[in-house]
C-alpha cells in the first residue's frame, strides 16, 4: 500500500480483514511514524489498523516483496512519491490506483501517471483502477458499498475484484479505464459546486439541476476522449457523483460549502489536513476540455471561483443566464 491518507489506510484495512498481510508505506516519514505508533490516522480516527498491516518506512522493504501494489497517493503528488520508490516494484507486479484526479500540467489520468512513473523492463506496467462511491469513513464502518475494477486486461480487473471483495463491498469489473477515471476526476469538481450551493442555501432544486447538468458535461468530455457513455451512468459515474455531492463527509463538497459561506479557498485549505482533489483538477479538467473542444460551463465556473476571483453568486447568474436550448446529455 502506497499512501497513508484516508483511502490508503482504509484499503489496507480491507485487505487485512480479508486475511492478507499488508505493508503500508508513504513518502512522509513523520506521518508514517505517527501511524505506526498510534495505529490510527488523524484523518480517519475511528479506524484502528489491524495487526496484519505493517507500517514500513523503508520503501525497499515495503515494496520489494509485493505481489500487488495499491497507489493511494493524491494525483498531484504521485510523481514525487514514486520518484525513488518505483525501482523497488518487481517486474510484472500490477499497480492498482484508487486515486481520482487529472495531473495539472500534463493532463494525464492517474493510471497514465503511474504507468510512466513505475515503468517495467520488457513491457508496460500492468495498471488497474479501483473506483466508485466510497466515502472512507463509511468503508471503515463496513457499511455496504460498491466499486468498479477497471483495466484493459480483463484478467487483471477480475484479480483486483477478487482481491478486494468483501461481504459488504461488491466490486464489478469494467474495461473502460478512461471513463472510470474521467468520472472519478470530474465528479470532484462538480462536488465543489454542489457544496457552494449548500453554502449559499439555494436548495435541492438547484443542487439536483447541478448534478444533472454536471453529469452531461462529464459525459461530453469522456466520450470525446474515447470513453463509453454507459460508464457514466453506472457506479463509477453517477453513483460516485451523487455520493460526493450529497455526503456531509465529502471533502470537495465540504470545501465548496465553506466557499459558498464566504470563506476564502486559501483559508479553508490551511485548516484542513486532507487533500481537496477537485481544486487542482478543476484547472486541469478545463484545460483538457479546451484541448478537445468540449464545452464545460460548470467546470469553467468552478475554476473561475477558485482561481479568478469570481464569486459563487456571479457564477450562478452566469450559468442561469446562458442561452436557452434543448436538453442534451453527451
Amino acid at each position: 500500500m502506497v499512501g497513508d491518507g484516508q483511502m490508503g489506510v482504509v484499503m489496507a484495512a480491507i485487505l487485512a480483514w480479508r486475511g492478507t498481510d499488508v505493508v503500508l508505506w508513504g513518502p512522509l516519514p513523520a506521518s508514517l511514524a505517527a501511524l505506526a505508533r498510534d495505529r490510527r490516522s488523524s484523518r480517519l480516527p475511528e479506524l484502528e489498523l489491524p495487526d496484519a498491516v505493517r507500517v514500513e518506512p523503508d520503501a525497499a522493504r515495503a515494496l520489494g516483496g509485493a505481489t500487488i501494489v495499491v497507489n493511494a497517493i493524491p494525483t498531484q503528488f504521485v510523481r514525487a512519491a514514486w520518484k525513488d520508490a518505483a525501482r523497488h516494484v518487481g517486474a510484472g507486479v500490477p499497480v492498482v490506483s484508487v486515486t481520482k484526479g487529472i495531473e495539472d500540467g500534463t493532463l494525464l489520468r492517474p493510471s497514465e501517471v503511474i504507468a510512466a512513473c513505475v515503468p517495467m523492463a520488457g513491457g508496460a506496467r500492468p495498471v488497474a483502477v479501483l473506483s466508485g462511491p466510497t466515502i472512507a469513513a463509511e468503508l471503515a464502518r463496513r457499511l455496504p458499498a460498491t466499486m468498479v475494477s477497471a483495466a484493459a486486461d480483463h484478467a487483471l480487473a477480475e484479480r483486483v475484484q477478487r482481491t478486494f471483495a468483501m461481504p459488504w463491498l461488491r466490486i464489478y469489473t469494467n474495461g473502460d479505464v478512461t471513463g472510470v477515471e474521467i468520472a472519478g476526476a470530474a465528479k470532484n469538481v462538480v462536488a465543489l459546486a454542489a457544496g457552494m450551493i449548500d453554502g449559499l442555501g439555494l436548495g435541492s432544486n438547484a443542487k439536483s439541476a447541478l448534478l444533472a447538468r454536471g453529469l452531461a458535461e462529464i459525459v461530453r468530455l469522456g466520450t470525446a476522449l474515447g470513453a463509453k457513455p454507459e460508464t457514466f451512468f453506472g457506479i463509477a459515474g453517477v453513483g460516485d457523483l451523487a455520493t460526493t455531492c450529497f455526503s456531509p463527509e465529502g471533502r470537495n463538497r465540504s470545501c465548496g460549502e465553506a466557499i459558498g459561506r464566504g470563506e476564502a479557498l486559501e483559508a479553508y485549505l490551511a485548516r484542513t489536513d486532507s487533500v481537496v482533489e477537485g481544486v487542482a483538477t478543476s484547472r486541469a479538467l478545463l484545460s483538457l476540455a479546451a484541448k478537445h473542444g468540449v464545452d464545460m460551463p460548470i467546470v469553467a465556473a468552478v475554476e473561475s471561483i477558485l482561481f479568478r476571483g469570481m464569486t459563487p453568486a456571479e457564477a450562478i447568474r452566469g450559468l442561469m443566464g446562458r442561452e436557452a436550448r434543448a436538453e442534451r446529455v453527451g
